[in-house]
């Protein structure tokens, strides 16, 4: 087996924790399974600024472009925000998210069987549930231009920023919604706005052309994304793969996280277009921040970053099975009745986020 070069970008806060779960299984699986994975570690975000006065260097980046998978821990804190907008520790991932061309953001919502009492809504509403939200990356109003703060008439100051697309941004993250529901449960639910922005017009237009000239057996719904964010409480189950532009992409999955019972339970993977070769590039990241509040307690929950590395395995590195048996090592040890902080309960045992880590190992061996 070739050598699969993965870069960690454990970056802020919480993040050199729950990273260094990850590396410790990527050398239990160097050791065990005779892998080959070379691993590099580099500094992102709030860190980087600190050593370097800025969120990401050109070395940092261009060993991003060369690896097959990147792990990214999270980018940000308190520290860094009187910080110039441009110079921001988010400004790195956003650059990565952009240099890369990683434009589809993979963020599953899953309750596992074990948690449905961690969810504040009622176990009937979320037992079972397992969505799949693809959330467009790398268009829409967090890059659109133009943008910036300007000043205003009457001393005023004005902020700007443009949401556009075209149609085959649209169709591009829209394909890679409906070949998921074909994996799936075969139907797609369009957000967007359309009933007050041109943009969300000529959203669901596209989205619907391509349904129909390429994808006819798969079920396709339009809804706007504030019902969506509604139904999402009321009903999550009628979902199986929820497809979004940028901001309302964003919105609906920290959302759909929440029903799970916890942001530190939820993986994401950023996707690119396949080269000629089929290689893919890659980010995989937990859907939580850098939670400076409990940073260095080592109370943080592991498993997103954990489970995001599995996305890596199925996605990025074709080692489908070392996910699965990934995958199946969180649920025993969930199963164990073992919980950080976050997810604790009556009945079950708190433990640390190196002891997470070393739980899921021990089911892997």
């Amino acid at each position: 087996m070739r050598s699969r070069k993965i870069l960690l970008l454990p970056g802020d806060g919480v993040g050199p924790e729950v990273v260094g779960e990850v590396k410790k299984i990527i050398n239990w699986l160097n050791s065990k399974k005779s892998l080959d994975f070379k691993v590099e570690q580099e500094l992102i975000g709030g860190a980087s600024i600190d050593k370097n006065k800025t969120p990401i260097t050109d070395e940092v980046f261009y060993k991003s472009l060369e690896c097959d998978a990147v792990i990214l821990g999270a980018c940000g804190g308190p520290k860094w925000d009187n910080l110039e907008f441009s110079k921001k520790p988010e400004r790195a991932l956003l650059k990565l998210r952009k240099e890369l061309k990683l434009f589809a953001n993979l963020r599953p919502a899953i309750c596992f069987k074990q948690l449905v009492e961690a969810s504040t809504l009622k176990p009937e509403i979320v037992s079972g549930l397992d969505i799949m939200i693809v959330r467009e990356l790398t268009g829409g109003i967090y890059f659109g231009e133009p943008r910036g703060i300007e000043p205003y008439k009457n001393n005023e100051r004005k902020g700007i920023n443009t949401h556009t697309y075209t149609s085959s941004e649209i169709h591009r993250i829209a394909r890679v919604a409906f070949e998921l529901a074909k994996k799936r449960k075969n139907k797609v639910t369009s957000c967007e706005k359309s009933n007050v922005m041109e943009a969300g017009v000529l959203w669901r237009e596209e989205v619907q052309n391509l349904k129909d000239k390429e994808f006819g057996k798969v079920n396709l719904e339009h809804m706007l994304a504030d019902n969506a964010a509604m139904q999402l409480l009321r009903n999550p189950k009628q979902f199986d793969v929820i497809l979004a532009d940028n901001l309302f992409g964003d919105m609906l999955s920290d959302e759909a996280a929440m029903l799970t019972g916890s942001l530190g339970l939820l993986p994401s993977a950023s996707l690119g277009a396949k080269d000629k070769n089929g290689k893919i590039r890659s980010l995989f990241e937990p859907c939580h921040g850098s939670a400076p509040d409990i940073a260095g307690k080592n109370i943080s929950n592991p498993i997103a970053t954990i489970l995001s590395f599995s996305m890596a395995l199925r996605y990025s590195l074709d080692m489908d099975k070392e996910a699965d048996a990934l995958d199946n090592a969180v649920q025993q040890v969930l199963d164990d009745g073992l919980r950080t902080k976050d997810i604790v309960s009556k009945g079950t045992k708190e433990v640390t986020t190196s002891q997470m880590g070393d739980a899921i190992i021990s089911k892997l061996k």
